[in-house]
């Protein structure tokens, strides 16, 4: 399977020392730092290619969002970076189900808890 051109991943709770220390870890990147009113910004790199952070606090339902704009993140799929990341921070992620075409559900997310069970969720509506 071909890397997603980006990566985009929904936290439940967002504590800033544990992404950082996450980020530093995963793509030797400096701390998240102010980027504007609830957004924060970061530069990382793999393999020579730069990794533009994103992390926006209360984007959806209370969740922030942490986007990564790049295909040289080390998951292929944002349900990959889900995982790792729901076990690495301790906290329930979610994500959407792959590339939205025309004709899918637009609502349809992959709900990741920190000790691995995984849900397909309806979401915002979903009431989870």
């Amino acid at each position: 399977m071909e890397a997603y051109p980006d990566i985009e991943i929904y936290l439940a709770t967002a504590r800033l020392e544990a992404l950082n220390a996450w980020l530093g870890d995963t793509l030797d990147t400096p701390p998240l730092a102010s980027a504007g009113k609830n957004r924060w910004r970061t530069q990382g790199q793999r393999d020579g290619h730069a990794i533009t952070i994103l992390l926006v606090a209360k984007a959806a339902d209370g969740f922030a969002s942490l986007w990564f704009d790049s295909p040289a993140t080390p998951w292929t799929t944002d349900a990959d970076c889900a995982r790792d990341a729901a076990a690495r921070l301790g906290c329930e992620v979610r994500c959407s189900l792959g590339g939205w075409q025309p004709g899918d559900d637009p609502d349809t997310f992959l709900q990741v808890l920190p000790d691995g069970q995984e849900t397909t969720i309806e979401w915002p509506d979903s009431g989870q």
